[in-house]
């Protein structure tokens, strides 16, 4: 039992001395209105600064754009690559496309900066067509059997259909449409398929 005096103890003398340095402080800047306000403001930008960078984290953060590239006039493959190519930029490991026949619903896979495995389907549309359902049905009845990924989404340059977003949102797959894709090229790590 006397560790914890000890500590309380000490706990008191570090109390002591901090009320001691607060009261100098209060007497100096009472004494130097000019130059203690200069300091203060100094030292609320110091800390305002520290917690952004200490928060940055947290906060959405705009990664380096790809070259700027339509991928309206992409190929199926092209895209598949190009994907790949944005996931590598955002620090994914292990990024694979593997798209074609057979591929189970996945065009890309990685693993992502959070160590998680995940996967893409891409559906390189027109403007005019929506992704349906269907491909939402695919894409969750194989992502976690048949690729081993904690998560999965489809990336398409155009948008979903209502029917594919409600059950999209129900199973946990993610969507990225035309705007969301135009974020995450140019940059916006919270436009991701992993975030």
């Amino acid at each position: 039992m006397p560790a914890p005096k000890r500590r309380q103890s000490n706990g008191l003398w570090v109390a002591l001395v901090v009320a001691v340095l607060v009261l100098a402080a209060a007497r100096w800047v009472a004494a130097h209105p000019v130059l203690g306000a200069l300091i203060l403001i100094l030292i609320a930008g110091i800390a305002v600064t520290a917690g952004v960078v200490r928060f940055r984290g947290r906060l959405p953060r705009k990664r380096r754009p790809l070259a700027m590239t339509d991928p309206h006039r992409m190929g199926p493959a092209e895209f598949e690559h190009f994907l790949a190519d944005l996931c590598v930029r955002d620090g994914c490991r292990n990024v694979q496309v593997v798209g074609g026949a057979n591929d189970h619903g996945a065009d890309v896979l990685y693993v992502d900066p959070h160590g998680r495995r995940g996967m893409i389907q891409a559906k390189r549309y027109a403007p005019g067509n929506s992704v349906g359902n269907e491909h939402v049905q695919i894409v969750n009845g194989t992502y976690r059997d048949a690729h081993g990924a904690a998560h999965a989404a489809i990336v398409t340059t155009s948008h979903f259909t209502q029917a594919a977003q409600a059950y999209a949102k129900r199973v946990g797959i993610r969507l990225l449409d035309d705007a969301r894709l135009d974020k995450w090229v140019r940059g916006y790590a919270h436009a991701a398929p992993w975030n």
